[in-house]
């Protein structure tokens, strides 16, 4: 199937973060903020404040491509992503709540920073330079605990520091913290900085940094879940899909990487070229069993730690289009299993299972107890780098 994306900015991404860019500057102001329909374009506003009492602040990215952004700074979380179709009309393609409470509420990480270590450490323990760590137990899939996305307080439920920012025509925001010395039982204190662009061709560039003062396992990706029709307008089961991998990491019924690879070729894992999501989600395998569908991590082929497509999805009836390209050497798709319409959406409607998915680019969940992988140790001295694109069109 012929590609054809529909890049619709070529004049350069234009926003409003803080009142920083007037209407003369956005090239006919009240036209284009119409054109997003998640409310009129402005500066940062009150999103309510966290459990302990901390402000959380909204802030609002409108790109000239046609895709805009919602993001708070709790968790730098996406609360809405609209992209255009293939008639240009925008949609709300993302998974994510109106208050704060409901974000604190619920463990679904939707659209936020994962870490200080993405998806599962096995027993929630590693050992490094000899010592031995132990994490909290916040997840038991198949009745087997492992610690899960930084354990009970991850990096999605922190206030992060905020400041937009600008690159030539890029538009976004720099998001900054500190994790201390023992948080969440991990060694060295570790300084993190996330920045998220939106660029003129209606790609989100996540550009991921960090150093420490001691060894430490360091696994961060961001957790958006994508449904193409709408956010509640069905599943995600109809949706295309496409992964440049050719082995996944076999899981045990805890959902944790043992270190052992098995071919996708014919299998219901097979992705290396466009296949509807639904199509063979039902088979017996017991690593679908495990998981309820997939949520499987994928080995990329060809990744070198430059920029390469890991993925592509499609939605036929919108026509919209996605590439995922990253510096990861692995992706982690997650059809949304565990999701129930006990969760109503941004728009009043109950979501439901399958209603969403997820493609965490990453390294090998649990690589920190698996040396046949490359390693997610960063030591004093050396910086954690690491970017993903998500490519947004239509055909």
């Amino acid at each position: 199937m012929k590609r054809r994306l529909l890049w619709l900015g070529v004049l350069g991404a234009l926003g409003i973060l803080n009142g920083c860019v007037s209407e003369r500057e956005m090239g006919g102001g009240p036209t284009q903020a119409r054109q997003f329909p998640g409310g009129p374009s402005g500066s940062g506003k009150p999103f309510g404040r966290t459990r302990d009492g901390q402000p959380v602040t909204q802030y609002t990215l409108v790109g000239k491509g046609g895709a805009a952004m919602d993001v708070i700074d709790y968790g730098g979380a996406v609360v809405r992503l609209y992209t255009p179709d293939r008639n240009g009309d925008l949609t709300d393609i993302t998974l994510g709540f109106n208050t704060i409470e409901e974000y604190e509420a619920h463990d679904a990480y939707f659209g936020a920073i994962i870490g200080r270590y993405c998806n599962r450490i096995a027993g929630g323990r590693f050992t490094l330079d000899g010592k031995t760590y132990q994490l909290p137990l916040n997840n038991t899939p198949g009745g087997v605990p492992c610690s899960l996305h930084g354990g009970k307080r991850g990096f999605d439920k922190y206030v992060w520091d905020c400041e937009p920012i600008r690159r030539g025509d890029s538009i976004g925001l720099k998001f900054s913290m500190t994790s201390p010395d023992g948080d969440q039982g991990y060694p060295g204190k570790l300084d993190v900085t996330v920045r998220y662009l939106l660029t003129p061709e209606n790609v989100w560039r996540i550009e991921y940094e960090a150093v420490t003062d001691r060894p430490t396992p360091v696994n961060l990706t961001q957790h958006v879940f994508f449904n193409f029709k709408g956010e509640a307008q069905g599943t995600i089961l109809d949706h295309e899909l496409t992964i440049l991998g050719d082995q996944i990491t076999v899981v045990d019924k805890g959902l944790v990487p043992n270190g052992v690879l098995a071919d996708v070729a014919g299998s219901a894992f097979d992705f290396t070229t466009s296949r509807i999501i639904g199509e063979r989600i039902s088979r017996q395998n017991d690593q679908l069993a495990f998981g309820g569908g997939y949520d499987q991590n994928f080995v990329l082929r060809n990744q070198s730690g430059q920029m390469a497509q890991a993925a592509a999805l499609y939605e036929e009836t919108s026509g919209r289009y996605m590439e995922v390209w990253t510096t990861e050497p692995a992706l982690q798709f997650y059809s949304g299993n565990f999701l129930t319409d006990a969760i109503k959406g941004k728009q009043g409607r109950n979501l439901c299972f399958r209603g969403g998915l997820a493609l965490e680019t990453q390294h090998v969940p649990n690589s920190v107890n698996l040396p046949s992988f490359p390693s997610t140790i960063l030591r004093p001295g050396e910086v954690y780098r690491s970017v993903t694109e998500y490519r947004f069109g239509s055909k």
